[in-house]
């Protein structure tokens, strides 16, 4: 008994180990303007793509208490908390120092919102179609398996499009797990919204092509449901709109 019960806590371990969050901006502290999400404690994923959690992962109705200042044409760093990866492989092996680990492949992306006239970063929700898209990372093919960049970081860099016009927004950024992925719903979504200042945007252009969250994704969209592992070669079709360009 005492053996399947270790055996079990280990397996729990290999499980949970690899989720995580993304509770703070660079140079702040964790859930100061970054929305507390609802897995701050079980790191666990979002899997509904139909479900209000897809846009925030809040844990609870409201902002964060504060908002940061970024620069028009600067970076946006994240933090991952732990770092970005997936280990899996061999579950069942003791001792752990003998497990087989493969590392998982995850897509990179990240939205901005126009906090509307007359609101504040810190009360809006981000419902509607107001979202764009500023970044998204693109995996190499090799082998009918992708490799993705974005993982085993533990922070990522986004630059703000200079050519918004200034005010508040919500930053959304968005890591999704498609270990398991083959069928609808197995993708899994790790989410966060900060709440950020622009400043020195020359408002030259209006970002086209906004959707809302949810809304933007079906769970059989391309990029949410496939098989990592044996792809044929094709190259890979993210979910959501095309990346916002100035």
């Amino acid at each position: 008994m005492k053996a399947v019960a270790a055996l079990a806590l280990l397996v729990a371990g290999a499980q949970a180990a690899p989720h995580y969050t993304f509770p703070n901006l660079a140079g702040t502290s964790a859930w100061s303007s970054v929305r507390q999400t609802a897995n701050f404690q079980s790191n666990g994923p979002v899997t509904d793509v139909n479900s209000d959690a897809i846009r925030c992962y809040q844990r609870a109705a409201g902002g964060a208490p504060e908002t940061t200042d970024v620069k028009a044409g600067g970076q946006v760093t994240w933090v991952a908390a732990p770092n970005i990866y997936h280990p899996g492989g061999t579950s069942y092996c003791m001792p752990p120092a003998k497990c087989s680990w493969h590392l998982y492949l995850l897509a990179l992306s990240a939205y901005m919102a126009k906090v509307p006239a007359g609101q504040t970063a810190a009360a809006w929700d981000g419902s509607g179609a107001v979202w764009f898209k500023v970044f998204q990372d693109m995996p190499t093919a090799s082998g009918g398996q992708y490799t993705w960049p974005s993982n085993g970081k533990s922070q990522l860099s986004f630059t703000v499009p200079q050519c918004l016009a200034d005010g508040e927004y919500l930053f959304r950024i968005e890591h999704v797990a498609l270990h398991s992925a083959s069928a609808a719903g197995g993708a899994q979504f790790y989410i966060s919204c900060a709440q950020v200042r622009v400043s020195g945007g020359s408002g030259t252009a209006a970002p086209p092509n906004l959707v809302s969250f949810p809304g933007a994704y079906k769970a059989t969209d391309p990029g949410l449901m496939i098989n990592i592992y044996n792809n044929g070669g094709k190259a890979y079709q993210p979910a959501g709109p095309a990346v916002f360009a100035c």
